[in-house]
């Protein structure tokens, strides 16, 4: 893979190499095979669209059809290095509760989201009074499969309110590149939002 994708590199960044990585809603397992090349990972898919489990499987990657929604009772306390769940956890029905898991199934987890707080969405509500279509926001309102949309401030809050420690964090603009606004003010230029977490413990 001669370009990979910023976010990619940036996960990349904060997966230690020879560790186990579990990918949520893992597609058609692209992220997880760069992982394997790059980090040398050993990697698990969890997906539950057909054919992405098949484009998996071509590809080598490890997968098992599961419904995200039912939770991941499966999985052992501390049984993963590293949990990924990227732009898939505003479709979850309770992100809450599926963040809550993660956090204890994996030392730290990797977390990729839209920001529904960026200006053009913002501008587009006030001008035109209808749901936004963007590059991180594609479908219409009829047929997205988002049902739980948030700005960062919104994650960041439910992150202190579980006592969730925000290890890093890095904004990508619209265009899904690094710029200097989307970091400075986040919340308003960010269009793609990448956050390592890990669970606080008690003291």
């Amino acid at each position: 893979m001669s370009h990979p994708r910023i976010d990619w590199r940036l996960i990349a960044d904060w997966v230690p190499k020879n560790t186990k990585v579990l990918d949520l809603g893992c597609g058609d397992g692209e992220l997880l095979a760069y992982l394997s090349q790059e980090r040398q990972t050993q990697g698990l898919g969890l997906e539950i669209e057909h054919a992405a489990i098949e484009a998996c499987v071509k590809r080598g990657i490890s997968v098992i059809e599961h419904n995200l929604n039912h939770g991941l009772e499966r999985f052992s306390d501390q049984s993963q290095d590293t949990l990924v769940m990227t732009h898939a956890l505003q479709m979850i029905k309770r992100p809450d509760r599926l963040l809550q898991e993660m956090l204890r199934i994996g030392r730290q987890a990797i977390i990729t989201l839209p920001n529904f707080g960026h200006w053009s969405h913002r501008l587009h509500l006030l001008y035109k009074g209808r749901m936004p279509v963007s590059h991180s926001l594609p479908h219409p309102w009829y047929a997205t499969p988002n049902i739980h949309l948030c700005t960062l401030r919104d994650f960041e809050l439910l992150c202190e309110q579980m006592r969730i420690t925000l290890l890093d964090k890095h904004f990508l603009n619209a265009k899904n590149r690094s710029s200097w606004a989307s970091q400075q003010w986040p919340n308003l230029f960010c269009g793609q939002a990448i956050y390592r977490i890990t669970k606080e413990t008690s003291t």
